[in-house]
């Protein structure tokens, strides 16, 4: 009975010994290790700065170190052979290299404007002419660089450096060099006094047509009003017709003018009979 008793012990102890060692085989789970542990990827590179402060043509020229068989990426795009990019604006760049085993490493470069050289101007200009129309200039002038257009109250740019036709009045204006580098400055175009010719001639009719019942007044005679400059200007043919011919009658009907104030109204005439003659 004892000797039964030990077999079945025995094969009992050999069956349990037998499973635990196939457990135990089956249940390795130990990862495999990592192939980036190992690696310090190192991006470096530089950046050209663009050349003009609206254009988009900067460039970054990158490579990387600690492992092999590189690509590269910007900003988190898609991955290249190459590591330059290029048609970059101002701006902040991020480069990212990685190896055949998938293992990364980054740097951040910067894209910066070339320096904008230093514009001086300068503007002068002619007096608008009152009673006419508009007839003020400005004219720029501008150093520091080369290729220079001009624009006026934020126009569009053009290449003559002259603008005609122009009120009185406060104008800003632009000079823009090669490269778009801009400089602007202010500059006032002043309405033209009146000239000695036209205020004798003025002083005439005061005294003997801008009266009192003839052409001064609310309701002046024929609706001309010679108390009024451009009323004077506009009518000039008139006046010299009436207070010099006598024709079709003569200006004031009491009769002629002096001889002499006769011939200040033919001198301004003969000066172009504007406001600043």
């Amino acid at each position: 009975m004892n000797k039964l008793i030990v077999i079945i012990l025995s094969i009992l102890v050999t069956t349990t010994l037998t499973f635990v060692g196939c457990s135990k085989g089956g249940g390795d789970t130990t990862p495999p290790p990592n192939p980036c542990a190992s690696k310090t990827i190192v991006v470096t590179g530089t950046a050209t700065a663009i050349t003009t402060p609206t254009s988009s043509n900067g460039t970054i020229s990158a490579s990387a170190t600690g492992s092999s068989g590189f690509t590269f990426s910007i900003n988190g795009g898609a991955f290249q052979t190459s590591g330059t990019f290029t048609g970059l604006a101002v701006g902040s760049y991020t480069i990212t290299a990685k190896d055949g085993d998938a293992c990364t490493g980054s740097q951040i470069f910067s894209v910066t404007a070339t320096p904008c050289p230093t514009i001086t101007s300068s503007a002068v200009t002619t007096s608008t002419v009152k009673c006419e129309s508009n007839t003020g200039t400005i004219t720029v002038t501008a150093s520091g660089s080369t290729g220079f257009t001009y624009n006026l109250n934020g126009g569009t740019f053009q290449a003559s450096n002259t603008f005609a036709s122009l009120a009185s009045g406060i104008f800003s204006y632009g000079v823009r060099d090669a490269n778009g580098c801009i400089t602007t400055g202010n500059v006032t175009v002043s309405q033209a006094p009146a000239g000695p010719l036209f205020s004798a001639v003025k002083a005439v009719l005061a005294a003997n047509c801008a009266t009192p019942g003839c052409h001064s007044g609310a309701t002046p005679q024929s609706g001309l009003n010679y108390t009024d400059d451009c009323t004077i200007v506009n009518g000039r043919l008139r006046i010299k017709a009436r207070a010099v011919d006598a024709s079709p009658s003569v200006m004031p009907p009491s009769g002629f003018i002096p001889a002499l104030d006769r011939q200040k109204i033919v001198d301004w005439i003969n000066a172009g009979g504007k406001h600043s003659n």
